[in-house]
């Protein structure tokens, strides 16, 4: 298990993805895809938006939540909403962390959300607007941890 686990639940768009992908492999962390996804996993945007780092990424595919959440379910886990009322900047990330995010269209189904309301985060912004771009918010929140980390391994 990687020291950051991202994953993305049922994610919609290949950009996103591959934007993800390459997050991941310039800061060494994980990336779990929770199917279905809105997208053939060998699309060539998805591998044209990460392909000169696909080699050196760490992927995992999972079936269902159900099937993730039975390997990884007791490990250190924040789901990011913009339901959420705590802010991603309030919490200590462990080691071995786990940063959840939703589909591009809807985010995380609102009851996994409520139901972990003490491991739920949000992203500040203006209250007008829904929220920020899914490959945005990985890499806000991957630097976050990085940086309460002192970009530990970094140049």
């Amino acid at each position: 298990m990687k020291d950051i686990n991202i994953v993305l639940y049922n994610p919609e768009i290949p950009q996103n993805t591959g934007n993800i992908s390459r997050t991941c492999a310039v800061t060494g962390a994980a990336l779990h895809i929770i199917k279905p996804t809105g997208f053939e996993i060998s699309d060539r945007t998805l591998r044209r938006a990460g392909l000169d780092y696909w080699d050196k990424l760490d992927v995992t595919y999972y079936d269902s939540f159900e099937e993730f959440m039975s390997i990884h379910g007791d490990e250190p886990m924040y789901f990011f909403s913009s339901h959420a009322k705590r802010s991603y900047t309030d919490v200590d990330y462990p080691k071995g962390v786990f940063l959840v995010f939703g589909k591009e269209s809807v985010g995380l189904p609102r009851e996994l959300v409520e139901n972990n309301k003490h491991r739920a985060l949000r992203i500040p912004m203006l209250p007008t607007l829904r929220c920020l771009n899914l490959s945005n918010s990985v890499a806000v929140s991957v630097y976050e941890v990085l940086r309460q980390r002192g970009f530990e391994n970094m140049a």
